[in-house]
């Protein structure tokens, strides 16, 4: 089963109110195909912060609700930099990061390991932005 992620976080000030946004798409080769979306404002944080638990939250998410086995999930993301971490092609210095990462890492794990990030210009992650900014907006009225 094929599993496709795009996901974006933000916060506004950095730190700041912050909000997580995700599409989830299930492609099963069955006619009926499957999509999720994930739009939830997290409180204060920053936008690394946010970036890494919108993967989080959607990750959860395909684990909590999708038991097939042999999952193919490719995960989508707009930040260049969280890709290499998560890629662990950069070196992951901030604290504030590292228990976020071992999160994703468990939920790699637990998926069965068949997991790939990939960065995408902003502008081909459109939907997960503005999930994550409609999320900021409710919280803010």
């Amino acid at each position: 089963m094929q599993v496709t992620i795009y996901s974006d976080g933000g916060a506004r000030g950095n730190p700041g109110p912050a909000g997580i946004g995700a599409v989830i798409e299930i492609r099963d080769g069955k006619i009926e195909n499957r999509d999720h979306k994930i739009s939830k404002f997290i409180g204060n944080t920053t936008n690394n912060q946010a970036e890494y638990k919108a993967v989080i939250e959607a990750l959860a998410w395909v684990k909590d609700n999708i038991k097939a086995k042999d999952l193919e999930i490719k995960c989508f993301l707009d930040s260049e930099l969280i890709v290499e971490q998560l890629n662990q092609r950069y070196k992951l210095k901030n604290e504030g990061l590292k228990p976020l990462f071992w999160q994703i890492r468990d939920l790699v794990m637990s998926l069965g390991g068949k997991i790939s990030f990939k960065y995408i210009p902003r502008e081909k992650n459109h939907q997960a932005d503005k999930l994550a900014n409609e999320a900021i907006d409710k919280a803010n009225k």
